[in-house]
């Protein structure tokens, strides 16, 4: 796997980027929308959509004073759904993999210092 191919995939690892992802599928929303559905801060919001403004997961669209944020529909919405169709598929294999629960638990660990 190439560092393009892991630098994709750490978009998708990132829980504040995920449930933007997340809320995205369902409609494109603004800024604002999104701190009151996650309940976090604008700044952390706004810098995780730029990140994924930059590297083409979310499109923008000016709306007024506001700029609604969506997912790339011809990528990104197609990518998304297969994920959930494997999760649904895979959900005992994936809540039970002793290599990836270790290295939640490592995440866990470091995000509570």
């Amino acid at each position: 796997m190439s560092n393009l191919h892991r630098l994709f995939f750490k978009a998708f690892s990132n829980k504040t980027r995920l449930e933007i992802i997340r809320l995205l599928r369902k409609k494109p929303l603004t800024v604002t929308e999104i701190c009151k559905k996650t309940g976090f801060e604008q700044s952390r919001i706004s810098h995780n959509l730029k990140c994924l403004e930059h590297c083409g997961f979310v499109k923008v669209t000016p709306n007024g004073s506001f700029r609604k944020y969506e997912l790339d529909k011809e990528t990104i919405i197609p990518i998304v759904d297969l994920f959930e169709k494997h999760i649904k598929k895979y959900r005992k294999r994936l809540e039970c993999c002793k290599v990836i629960g270790q290295s939640n638990r490592r995440m866990k660990k470091s995000e509570a210092r």
